[in-house]
C-alpha cells in the first residue's frame, strides 16, 4: 500500500491506462476488459484490474491536475513496478484540425509556462511519448478507422485562468493542437523513471469556438480512444 493507493504487489498490471475521472476509469474496466478487480478505492480514485485480449492491463484514476495526476503516477511506477503508462484523457482544442469528439494523439507536449512544477524539470522543454508506443497508436489509428491528429499539445496547471485563451497564443503559433492539464506530466515522470508512456486525448470543448460537449454524453465519446489505448498496451510491447 502507498498513501493513496491500497492495492498489493503484484495488483497491477506492467501496463497502465490513466483517465482523469474516476466514472471513466469504471466505465472503461467493464466495457472493455475480461473479469475486471477492482484494486483501489482509496479516495475515490478508482482502479482495476483485467484482460484484454488474454492480456493483463490495469486502469487508474488520476484526478485532475499535475499535482494530482503526479502522485498517482509516481506510486504506480516507484511503489508497483509499472513500466508503460497511457493516458486517456480530455483535452480542449486550440486548432481548427483538433475537431469536437475527435482523438487527439500527443506527439509532444509544451507547458504553459516555466515558473511551476518544477518536479523532474517537468515545465524545462517540450517532452514527448515513448516512439515505439507512438508509431504502434498511430499504426492502429489508421487501421482501426479512428479519425485522429497527432502532434504537439499544450499543458496548462489552472482551468479557469482570466487570460483565458489568450495564454496559448505562443503554442498555437508553434502549431500545438489542443491543451490538457496532465500530459507534460505524464511525459516527464516517465522519462525520470526510465518508463514508457503515451497520452490519447477526447477533444470535449473548444477553446477558440466556445463549443463544448455535455457530460452526459462523454463516456460514450471515449470509446475509440479507450479501444486505442487497449490496442497499444496489449501490442505495444
Amino acid at each position: 500500500m502507498t498513501p493513496h493507493i491500497e492495492a498489493g504487489k503484484g495488483d497491477y498490471a506492467d501496463t497502465v491506462l490513466l483517465p482523469g475521472d474516476p466514472e471513466r476509469a469504471a466505465w472503461m474496466a467493464r466495457t472493455f476488459l475480461d473479469a475486471p478487480a477492482c484494486v483501489n478505492r482509496r479516495r475515490g480514485a478508482l482502479g482495476f484490474t483485467g484482460l484484454f485480449r488474454g492480456k493483463p492491463v490495469s486502469i487508474q484514476a488520476t484526478g485532475i491536475g499535475v499535482s494530482s495526476f503526479l502522485i498517482y503516477a509516481h506510486e504506480l511506477l516507484d511503489f508497483y513496478g509499472v513500466r508503460t503508462l497511457i493516458r486517456t484523457g480530455t483535452c480542449g482544442s486550440l486548432s481548427a484540425e483538433a475537431k469536437l469528439r475527435g482523438l487527439v494523439i500527443s506527439q509532444s507536449a509544451r507547458p504553459e509556462n516555466t515558473e511551476s512544477g518544477q518536479v523532474f524539470g517537468l515545465y524545462e522543454a517540450d517532452a514527448g511519448p515513448d516512439p515505439a508506443l507512438l508509431a504502434c497508436a498511430l499504426t492502429k489509428a489508421a487501421a482501426l478507422g479512428i479519425d485522429h491528429h497527432a502532434g504537439l499539445t499544450a499543458c496548462t496547471d489552472i482551468f479557469y485562468h482570466p487570460e483565458a485563451r489568450a495564454r496559448y497564443a505562443d503554442a498555437r503559433a508553434l502549431g500545438a493542437l489542443a491543451v490538457d492539464m496532465e500530459t507534460s506530466a505524464l511525459y516527464r515522470i516517465s522519462a525520470h523513471f526510465g518508463a514508457r508512456a503515451l497520452s490519447l486525448l477526447t477533444v470535449v470543448d473548444n477553446l477558440l469556438t466556445g463549443e463544448q460537449t455535455d457530460y452526459s454524453e462523454r463516456q460514450a465519446l471515449f470509446t475509440d480512444m479507450s479501444r486505442l489505448a487497449l490496442e497499444v498496451a496489449t501490442e505495444g510491447r
